[in-house]
């Protein structure tokens, strides 16, 4: 039984992390206005893995992370996406042993999201803020600290998430029965 379990790990991490890495690459609605940037559906497998485990959700964000580097994106977004380690791990988390509770409940499921929105663009908030004050050489702003820090990466970033989580959630719910069982298995 130990064996099946990390074998089903294995294969739900990398065919999420698989998806995680192309999304970026080839995702064709992109709004870049850096340091923010907003690619359609790049949390989505970040949030399915949340369904699954949390070592799962890890993972697919360090997945996600590579992508945005081979998509060659600026070092600044590289390393927005890598700080989605955090609320990944948080969420799933969270969501390990309550997942059917808050998935099935909107208020509960919008709550969630909204909470998971903010330390996602918190984290954000947080590398930005180095790159503002030209912590590391040669990336300083120059727009106003409120209008790029909060407004379009904090903000824009809550946004963002809560429309990727709510595409997550369609999906997994679409997916019924063999989905919630294949994420029984492998939670035990």
């Amino acid at each position: 039984m130990i064996k099946k379990t990390n074998t089903l790990k294995l294969t739900v991490s990398a065919l999420l992390t698989a998806i995680a890495i192309v999304i970026p690459m080839v995702m064709p609605v992109r709004i870049l206005i850096e340091p923010a940037s907003f690619t359609l559906a790049s949390h989505v497998p970040i949030f399915l893995a949340m369904f699954f485990s949390p070592g799962i959700a890890v993972a697919v964000s360090i997945g996600s992370a590579v992508g945005f580097l081979l998509a060659s994106f600026p070092i600044v977004i590289v390393l927005r996406a890598l700080s989605h380690v955090v609320f990944a791990y948080i969420g799933a988390k969270i969501l390990y042993n309550r997942r059917e509770e808050i998935l099935s409940s909107p208020a509960k499921s919008t709550a969630f999201s909204f909470g998971i929105g903010i330390l996602h663009g918190g984290a954000e908030m947080l590398i930005v803020s180095l790159f503002f004050f030209g912590i590391f050489p040669g990336t300083a702003y120059t727009e106003g600290f409120f209008y790029v820090v909060f407004l379009l990466v904090g903000v824009g970033t809550i946004v963002h998430s809560m429309v990727d989580f709510l595409l997550a959630q369609f999906i997994w719910k679409s997916m019924g029965d063999r989905v919630l069982n294949l994420s029984k298995k492998i939670q035990k």
